[in-house]
């Protein structure tokens, strides 16, 4: 039998590696979770929701800004593999960074099927520029932006960390002063034969231009590649061949996994201020 990707000869070898969900106990609800501490985040951060950065419905941002002018700041990128879940969903990544100083940026963006993964890309790094430009006006320093995400979050992380600034937009080449990347998918190859093929639709155009494991350009932006420790050995290949690709290209990164976390759980450090992932984006950003 010919292998689909890899050593993966069927789908459901596949879909048992990049389904999370899957892995979970019957009982776990980690979307609840994330909701919850949105909800928390909304009502208790001072926030301006809903910021538009581009001319569609879904091109807005929510800034939670720090307490203190000219504050570093942290772009979010949510995760739901590209077709699920909104900006609303991460109010909560604030929690752990407002404290600290730091201003917080959560991105909106449009969802597969109804676009496809070269527009979402698109959005995010118009979002980018967006906030390069304007944070200044609500307290935040152009100068310190961070940028992360989580799963396609990730991956539209790197996507924008490899982005020709300069020629396209017009700001320094290496706009981000720091860049954390959870459980991102850089190869998108093996998706294709996934179950979510028939809602994202790869074709051959889609995954060579989105596939930033082998678009790697050198980048000065510190950065860590982080996946949880009990996710599959697919994730944990997908964060190492990130790293090499950007090694490669002259750009150090770290690479760790979140202890005991799964896809889920790896983005408990934003709940508390004192948690490595907040320290190491206030140290980074010298908050």
């Amino acid at each position: 039998m010919r292998n689909l990707y890899r050593n993966f000869q069927t789908q459901a070898q596949i879909d048992a590696q990049y389904n999370p969900s899957a892995q979970l106990p019957a009982d776990a609800q980690p979307l609840q979770r994330f909701a919850a501490q949105a909800h928390v985040a909304r009502s208790a951060l001072r926030c301006t929701l809903d910021v538009p950065y581009g001319p569609t419905r879904e091109e807005t941002l929510d800034i939670f800004p720090a307490d203190t002018a000219n504050a570093p700041v942290f772009i979010f990128l949510h995760g739901g593999y590209w077709r699920a879940l909104s900006s609303k969903d991460f109010s909560g990544i604030a929690i752990g960074l407002q404290p600290l100083g730091i201003t917080n940026v959560v991105v909106n963006y449009a969802l597969c099927p109804f676009v496809s993964i070269d527009e979402i890309t698109r959005q995010t790094r118009a979002a980018c520029a967006w906030v390069l430009r304007n944070i200044g006006a609500h307290g935040g320093d152009p100068s310190r932006v961070a940028i992360g995400g989580h799963s396609a979050g990730g991956h539209l992380t790197a996507m924008c960390l490899q982005t020709p600034w300069e020629r396209d937009y017009g700001l320094p080449q290496d706009p981000f002063a720091a860049a954390i990347l959870f459980s991102g998918l850089y190869d998108l190859e093996p998706l294709r034969y996934s179950y979510l093929q028939p809602l994202i639709q790869l074709d051959d155009g889609i995954i060579r231009r989105n596939s930033p494991a082998f678009l790697a350009r050198p980048c000065a932006t510190p950065l860590w590649i982080t996946w949880g420790s009990a996710e599959s050995a697919e994730f944990a290949r997908q964060s190492a061949l990130y790293r090499d690709a950007m090694a490669a290209a002259g750009n150090p990164a770290r690479l760790e996994a979140q202890p005991e976390a799964d896809h889920f759980t790896v983005l408990r450090g934003f709940e508390s201020a004192t948690s490595t992932v907040c320290q190491w984006l206030a140290t980074t950003l010298r908050a």
